[in-house]
């Protein structure tokens, strides 16, 4: 078995080990996301833009490619047409959500121009070696200027962070940067997050050391994850995020039972098929 980690993974047992047993040794179901589905609906349709000749990368034209992107994601996955309208009440109807899903796309021609843009690669898989461990993940795009130097864009449908958690969301650019520094002996000259939410773009120019210090906090991440698959002592961590869990009710932080561990627990802890890119319709809003 080869071990492996992505920065979604990772992200959920730096919040809470018990999240990362309820998704990875558990695989516990968690019901779809509207909010996570059109964020990956923005995705989808920021990804196509680029198929287009570079003078028709307008507004008008990537928001007309949102119900052609949207009936392509629920045919491989009938499931997501159950998703809309997505209140109770109705007052939030199709037609609202493809609006809210159109002002994420406009809202980005505010924040760059694709017209000058030409990506060297979208949705981008990477892989490298962190010692035993296997680290991998999507990026949203990475650039490459002429003289070779890369920069790795990530769009995000929340908002910005505050400077307290700004960390925590550059973490993830950092994982990849790392990947990339890894496999290609090239190292990204800016990491970019493109917050679609309001309008925020927040970067960084990584030095070597930062990215060294960002493979040390994995090696000793993936040995807390290997102590508490060993152990099976994974502990709940509460806090604001709880009120967005679909597992409360089982975590024993709120007085719920989990499920008894299966036998094959350590092995799922660290089995690479619960490391890749999480399902659209459930992980955290992009």
């Amino acid at each position: 078995m080869q071990p492996a980690l992505s920065p979604s993974r990772a992200a959920d047992f730096l919040q809470c080990p018990m999240l990362y047993r309820f998704r990875v040794v558990d695989r516990l179901p968690e019901p779809p996301s509207p909010a996570a589905a059109r964020g990956s609906l923005v995705h989808a349709v920021l990804e196509r833009l680029f198929d287009l000749p570079a003078a028709e990368r307008t507004t008008a034209n990537a928001t007309a490619l949102l119900p052609e992107a949207w009936a392509r994601m629920v045919e491989q996955e009938p499931s997501l047409a159950d998703l809309l309208p997505y209140a109770d009440d109705g007052s939030v109807t199709v037609e609202d959500w493809f609006e809210q899903a159109a002002a994420f796309v406009e809202r980005w021609f505010t924040l760059e121009d694709p017209t000058v843009l030409e990506p060297a690669e979208r949705e981008l898989y990477v892989e490298a070696q962190v010692g035993e461990l296997t680290i991998r993940g999507y990026v949203d795009r990475l650039d490459e200027a002429p003289d070779g130097r890369l920069r790795v864009v990530d769009y995000k449908t929340g908002r910005a962070p505050s400077e307290t958690f700004e960390a925590r969301a550059l973490f993830q650019l950092k994982f990849y940067a790392l990947a990339l520094w890894r496999s290609r002996g090239v190292m990204p000259s800016r990491l970019q997050l493109v917050y679609l939410s309001d309008g925020q773009v927040l970067w960084i120019d990584p030095t070597e050391d930062e990215l060294l210090a960002t493979e040390r906090k994995i090696r000793a991440l993936w040995a807390a994850i290997e102590q508490a698959a060993t152990t099976g002592d994974w502990r709940a961590r509460p806090g604001r995020i709880c009120s967005w869990c679909a597992h409360r009710a089982l975590c024993p932080a709120w007085g719920g039972t989990p499920p008894p561990l299966p036998e094959d627990a350590t092995l799922r802890a660290l089995d690479p098929r619960s490391t890749g890119r999480p399902d659209p319709r459930t992980a955290d809003v992009d």
